[in-house]
């Protein structure tokens, strides 16, 4: 595994455009996570991973591709149904508002409302399961927060001159709760390897490994700190001696974070700023779509990855930098519960022109096609003997709003209205049987 030469990742800019790629991905329905732990599945973290804007910070070792599901949970901007990530209002409602606002609301609640406990992923210290070994993971987390809020906004800052402040300053993300606790964390065998033997467990083993996943896995994918690292494996030698140690490559994902910087979305997030300005765009001043009047939309500048997904999501791709937009994908795109008026909205912004006449029209009519079904839920369906029958039933002044008629001998009952609709007919003289199916009326 080739994880490259040391990096410096300045991470505010594409952070504020990941969070628009990775809500689109919801919408578009293709983020899948666990029912039972939340986390996001192999395959949607290859294509988180495939869209992020510049990619992970390693190649082939998910940390924001990983992260981003986990944070669209806690933060209510997503949340599970079955297996598939659906945006909620609130999600959505992030799509058309600044990103700053959503990723500080995302860290905020992330530190009380976390989905994981960030220490489970440094993986090779096991025994993290069992009873009674570990803190809170809420306290934890908003000491690692506290001692972020004591870097200045813009300077570098290594790590472990961050780690020697945390332990000076009573913001030490303790791990275990207790000294026994210690001795069931172990990394290859649970006897020999255990970390409860002297000097065996020291702060940057336990603390400090739990430090760098949230502030490398978290902050950085937020973009709430710029990051220096390195190839985790042999970045750090603190854990050779213990048993098994000299075996591992490196004892977490996260070993190779040397420095981090605040950003100016950081400080924001963490209630050190009260406003933020967003980085001016690179391109700014150029309009990257055209609308055509054969409803051909073409890209004439650099789309990021957010955008392409909005397309394909509302259009055809016909060529490299051309979509085509018809009734068809309209229609599918409100199958998938997504709003026209958001897509010429985007349109309009991307465009700086008129958009044609021909491409409203179409939305016009899609919309109003749309409007003319509605979903009424689910109804039991009630067979009457004969038409009399029905009839009888329908027009008691005390069943009628209870039931609508289907056809000359069906009548459709709300599950709620059911119980009135039996107490009605046995007034009019008759009866419903028990059971459903087999005893029509």
């Amino acid at each position: 595994m080739d994880f490259g030469p040391e990096q410096v990742r300045c991470t505010e800019e594409e952070a504020l455009a990941n969070l628009r790629v990775v809500l689109e991905l919801c919408a578009a329905g293709e983020v899948r996570c666990s029912e039972k732990t939340s986390r996001p599945s192999a395959a949607t973290v290859r294509t988180v991973g495939v869209h992020l804007v510049r990619g992970d910070f390693y190649p082939e070792e998910p940390i924001a591709a990983f992260a981003w599901p986990l944070l669209l949970q806690a933060g209510g901007l997503a949340k599970l149904d079955g297996t598939r990530l659906r945006l909620t209002p609130k999600g959505r409602a992030a799509l058309g508002k600044p990103s700053a606002e959503a990723i500080r609301g995302l860290w905020r609640r992330w530190l009380t409302h976390a989905v994981i406990d960030e220490f489970s992923r440094v993986e090779q210290i096991k025994g993290q399961q069992a009873r009674n070994v570990l803190t809170a993971a809420k306290t934890r987390r908003q000491a690692v927060a506290a001692a972020l809020a004591t870097c200045p906004p813009g300077k570098w800052v290594d790590v472990e001159s961050l780690f020697t402040a945390m332990r000076r300053g009573n913001m030490s993300p303790t791990i275990a709760r207790t000294e026994m606790a210690l001795w069931k964390l172990y990394l290859v065998d649970p006897e020999y390897g255990s970390l409860g033997y002297e000097e065996h467990h020291d702060w940057e083993i336990l603390e400090g490994r739990y430090t760098l996943a949230v502030l490398f896995e978290y902050a950085g994918t937020l973009g709430l700190v710029d990051l220096d690292y390195v190839d985790p494996r042999g970045a750090r030698d603190d854990y050779v001696d213990n048993w098994g140690g000299d075996d591992l490559d490196a004892l977490s994902r996260y070993d190779g974070l040397v420095a981090i910087r605040l950003t100016a979305l950081g400080a924001y997030a963490l209630g050190l700023a009260d406003a933020y300005q967003p980085p001016a765009p690179r391109t700014a001043g150029t309009r990257p779509l055209k609308v055509l009047p054969n409803l051909d939309v073409v890209a004439v500048g650099d789309i990021g990855a957010a955008d392409r997904l909005v397309l394909a999501a509302h259009a055809e791709q016909t060529a490299d930098r051309v979509w085509t937009v018809s009734a068809a994908t309209l229609l599918a795109a409100l199958d998938k519960d997504r709003d026209l008026g958001e897509f010429v909205d985007f349109l309009a912004e991307r465009t700086g022109h008129d958009l044609p006449d021909v491409l409203r029209t179409l939305v016009s009519d899609v919309e109003r096609r749309s409007s003319q079904l509605t979903d009424l839920g689910h109804v039991r369906v009630i067979e009457c003997a004969d038409p009399a029958l029905a009839a009888l039933i329908t027009r008691d002044r005390a069943i009628r709003a209870l039931c609508r008629p289907i056809g000359d001998r069906h009548l459709a009952v709300r599950p709620d209205q059911e119980p009135k609709f039996r107490r009605a007919l046995l007034k009019l003289g008759y009866v419903l049987p028990a059971g459903g199916r087999g005893g029509g009326l």
